[in-house]
């Protein structure tokens, strides 16, 4: 059984344990998922106190709704799609709060370290060893992503950041798999020309 296979499983059972009157079963998928949406929420929202709030709403949420989750999707999908939904309007509300003052750039892109710029650009690059990568770069990467739309950002972060599949990623975000690549690659190419110069 594929790790993946293996954790659907494990929270199907633990779904089923919950609905059964077992409080308990909750708090282990919290234990379970609370780092990862955190995480997610954090890339999107680049405010670790926002972010806090967002994830406990998502999971306050899911415990209200889960009584009626009928498991058309993983678990999972359904509880990054609660808290996508949550961080996109958190991300409006402080938008429209903040957009008149300067917003700092000094957060690293890929907080987990698994994301290559190679994989974010996505540019006709020769080898990584051919570029040098300096943390002034690395913040020219944030600071392109923080001029994207939300739209762009999300779903580079989805992608790229949290590792989705094209399938997973049309879930989470209620669109079909050709949306969710043609909008990567109009992202992708959105984010290369806000990075201009670099990459010419």
């Amino acid at each position: 059984m594929s790790t993946k296979a293996h954790e659907v499983a494990l929270d199907r059972l633990l779904v089923d344990r919950f609905k059964n009157g077992d409080q308990t079963a909750f708090d282990e998928m919290v234990t379970r998922y609370w780092d990862r949406i955190y995480s997610m929420v954090n890339q999107l929202l680049r405010n670790t106190q926002d972010a806090e709030e967002v994830t406990q709403d998502a999971f306050i949420r899911a415990h209200r709704g889960l009584v009626n989750f009928r498991g058309d999707s993983a678990f999972s999908t359904w509880l990054y799609q609660i808290a996508t939904n949550l961080a996109r309007n958190r991300y409006w509300y402080w938008w429209r709060r903040k957009r008149d003052k300067s917003v700092s750039f000094d957060q690293p892109i890929g907080t987990e370290g698994d994301m290559t710029l190679a994989d974010v650009i996505a540019a006709p690059l020769e080898t990584p060893d051919d570029i040098t990568v300096t943390q002034e770069f690395v913040d020219r990467i944030a600071e392109g992503m923080e001029k994207l739309g939300a739209k762009h950002r999300e779903i580079l972060v989805l992608r790229n950041i949290k590792n989705m599949s094209y399938e997973e990623i049309a879930e989470v975000l209620q669109i079909s798999v050709g949306t969710v690549k043609s909008r990567i690659a109009r992202a992708r190419e959105s984010l290369r020309a806000k990075l201009g110069e670099d990459f010419k």
